[in-house]
């Protein structure tokens, strides 16, 4: 079964094309490594819950949208590999700024348990 990799992020409104263009240039390589599949969504019905939200997850302002995406492996073994090659490849330089406040995002990998497709 595949292994999939999620993230939470807030993204300031005002960079959202910036934020499409960084993934444009970025999630490619994702695919180059190994994943099946990468998707972005940008938050366009995320409501205020009473306890805790994704929008208080990552701390976003009235300024920024919540951005929810994940990264489809074949497996964890693929996905371990590529996130490797990923940290030290080296267009992932530091000179290329986030779009995005990195320290807010919320990630982690995640083993599927149910898949239902039609």
């Amino acid at each position: 079964m595949s292994y999939i990799d999620g993230f939470l992020i807030a993204v300031p409104n005002a960079n959202k094309e910036k934020f499409i263009a960084h993934a444009g240039e970025f999630d490619p390589i994702f695919m180059e490594l190994g994943a099946i599949r990468v998707i972005e969504c940008w938050g366009d019905d995320v409501p205020d819950g009473q306890v805790t939200d994704f929008r208080r997850a990552v701390k976003a302002t009235d300024e920024e949208t919540v951005v929810f995406s994940w990264i489809e492996w074949p497996d964890k073994a693929t996905r371990d590999v590529g996130m490797k090659k990923m940290m030290e490849d080296p267009r992932m330089d530091a000179a290329n700024p986030m779009p995005f406040d990195g320290k807010r995002m919320i990630f982690g990998g995640f083993a599927p348990v149910v898949d239902l497709k039609k």
